[in-house]
């Protein structure tokens, strides 16, 4: 067997920073410059969308997890194009009564590129550090 390099370097900047964030009733793993395929949204192509339920949210090697969900964190997406999934076949027969239906769907997609990961630093404490120091 050959004995393949892995250059560390390249693999620990891809995953420096990604988020988990809720979607459409699901939970999807984000990570900057990548696309992902979601449930139809009301938006144009090229619109901003931002996404506040963000359940965590990795920076190099700080974790922040929510409960539920991350505070002052956000995620930049931008709408790429609307496009429909692969055809799935449903097909009904009840044995011995000559009934059958085949019907078949197709979900509408909403085609998102991820352009920034955030979390911003609370107010609160800025704050609280100015009157301590008085």
């Amino acid at each position: 067997m050959t004995s393949s390099k892995k250059s560390t370097q390249s693999t620990s900047t891809n995953k420096d920073l990604f988020a988990i964030a809720e979607t459409s009733g699901q939970q999807f793993w984000f990570e900057v410059n990548k696309y992902y395929d979601i449930d139809r949204l009301n938006a144009k192509e090229k619109d901003k969308i931002t996404l506040d339920k963000i359940l965590l949210i990795k920076q190099n090697d700080s974790i922040s997890i929510g409960k539920p969900y991350v505070k002052n964190a956000k995620i930049e997406l931008e709408v790429v194009t609307h496009k429909r999934g692969k055809k799935v076949i449903v097909y009904k027969m009840r044995p011995k009564k000559k009934t059958r239906r085949k019907m078949g769907h197709r979900q509408e997609l909403t085609r998102v590129m991820v352009k920034s990961i955030s979390i911003a630093k609370t107010t609160s404490e800025k704050v609280s550090k100015t009157q301590s120091d008085k």
